[in-house]
């Protein structure tokens, strides 16, 4: 399998845990590696225990002291090798990720140029560790704060972007002087572990990253949270499987970070640019195949644009090139797996059922591999499941108003608060309704809003805390106050 692999790819990708600097075969067997475009197993990959886990943990606090004290500038130019050697193999890296996640390689290329450039960011951001000093409001001392690394932290990443949710984590861990223990998804393991092997190529030390890809992840994460070694928590992934987690984070007061699910909007009001605003929803809808956190997810349109927008759109989609990712001329992959196109065909049908109109799409091809059409709902009622639903599919419901109270009131009525688009060519109205919109990051006329200097995350309970720019670092260090008088 290994061999079929690295012909796929054009690399060598390692297939067992990483722990304390060695590749090992673990305790718990293996797991395999499906391509989601032939159904066919890639590789299997060693699939960690519970005990594996306590070992991971030993090394990553083993090597914490040594790491910490190394001056942050050695930190950073690890990472700046990192991120060289990632852009050096961005080609046998995105062909990884097709093999795996399904995605096109298009899009796969695009991700490892952003995933790098987590590395190159937080190899600046980690001499940019800031502390302070002041002098107390009494005059009678100073107040010093220094921001220390928070220790060992557990990371667990999706399936949907599987390097770029890892870099985002380890960059401002390693940053920051912490060692890391990651668990990536069984469904992408690959990326993971070949990340971990340019890092150890790149300098990191021994025991600084840990990988363990596993078939068992609730009681492998579950016995390293109650470990009193590991101190932090960073975990994208569902909002369901996020709050368990919360919960087994408290018994020891485990620091979280959470990016949890989203359901966002996307606003089109009447004085909107038309054109822009098909495009923006293109880029906002079809990421990563619509297989992701951040995707538009329910469409609200003036009734006055509504007609036009929706064939537009529906034209965009129905171009789009379905097939397997690896193929150059493809612009849409399969999804990740068989439940997960399950997932996305029963919405549509539900949303049928509800009353919207099949504007394109909506069948499932009668072919090997995980795809699912490009599809367009329009009159959706406000009451659909789908509305209610993360789809994380191709597919784009469009339900009208004309009043942007009641457009602002349907944007918000979710748990959900990760990401809002908005298009009017009203300045007035953008800022208005960005400020009204309860989400943790607005696109404004812009159907992409992730930048690895920006921070990204959500509220409700789409998360906390937040990724990327410098908030990123911080999520990683604690503040210490020292109380000084001379």
């Amino acid at each position: 399998m290994t061999a079929d692999l690295a012909t796929l790819t054009g690399m060598d990708t390692p297939t067992g845990l990483l722990i304390g600097g060695r590749w090992g075969d673990g305790r718990g067997g293996t797991l395999p590696v499906t391509d989601p475009a032939t159904e066919d197993v890639i590789a299997h990959v060693a699939s960690a225990t519970p005990e594996d886990a306590l070992d991971a943990v030993t090394a990553a606090h083993d090597a914490l002291p040594g790491w910490a004290a190394r001056p942050p500038r050695e930190r950073g130019e690890c990472l700046r090798r990192a991120f060289e050697l990632m852009v050096d193999r961005t080609e046998a890296l995105a062909r990884l990720m097709v093999v795996e996640n399904g995605k096109a390689l298009k899009d796969a290329r695009g991700e490892i140029t952003y995933a790098a450039e987590f590395f190159r960011w937080y190899s600046e951001e980690a001499v940019r560790n800031d502390g302070g000093l002041s002098l107390a409001p009494s005059g009678a001392n100073r107040i010093m704060v220094l921001r220390q690394p928070v220790g060992v932290s557990v990371l667990v990443t999706p399936w949907n972007f599987p390097a770029a949710m890892a870099t985002r984590k380890i960059g401002p861990a390693l940053a920051a002087g912490c060692t890391v223990v990651l668990k990536p998804a069984k469904e992408t393991p690959l990326s993971a572990l070949a990340i971990a092997a340019i890092l150890h190529e790149a300098g990191v030390p021994e025991g600084v990253v840990n990988v363990l890809p596993t078939t068992k992840p609730g009681p492998l994460v579950a016995a390293m949270l109650a470990d009193p070694r590991v101190r932090k928590l960073s975990f994208t992934g569902s909002t369901e499987v996020g709050r368990a987690l919360l919960r087994t984070a408290a018994d020891t007061v485990t620091n979280c970070s959470m990016e949890l699910g989203g359901n966002a909007p996307f606003l089109v009001f009447e004085d909107a640019d038309i054109e822009a605003a098909v495009e923006g929803a293109f880029l906002a809808k079809m990421r990563n195949g619509g297989e992701a956190c951040t995707a538009a997810n329910r469409f609200y349109v003036h009734d006055a644009v509504a007609g036009e927008f929706t064939a537009r759109l529906a034209d965009r989609l129905s171009r789009l090139s379905v097939g397997p990712g690896l193929d150059d001329g493809t612009d849409l992959g399969p999804l990740v797996n068989s439940d997960t196109r399950s997932k996305v065909a029963s919405l549509v049908e539900s949303a049928t059922r509800d009353g919207g109109r099949l504007v394109t799409g909506g069948q499932v091809p009668d072919r090997r591999g995980y795809f699912y059409p490009p599809t367009v709902l329009d009159d959706v009622p406000r009451g659909a499941g789908i509305l209610a639903e993360e789809i994380f599919g191709p597919v784009a419901p469009v339900v009208r108003f004309t009043d942007q109270a009641d457009a602002i009131a349907l944007a918000n009525s979710t748990e959900y608060g990760l990401v809002s688009y908005l298009y009017t060519r009203d300045l007035r109205r953008a800022l208005q309704v960005a400020e009204a919109l309860e989400a943790g990051m607005i696109g404004i006329n812009r159907g992409v809003v992730s930048d690895p200097a920006a921070p990204f995350g959500g509220v409700k309970q789409s998360g906390l805390g937040r990724e990327g720019g410098h908030d990123g670092l911080l999520e990683f260090t604690e503040t210490k106050y020292i109380a000084v008088d001379w």
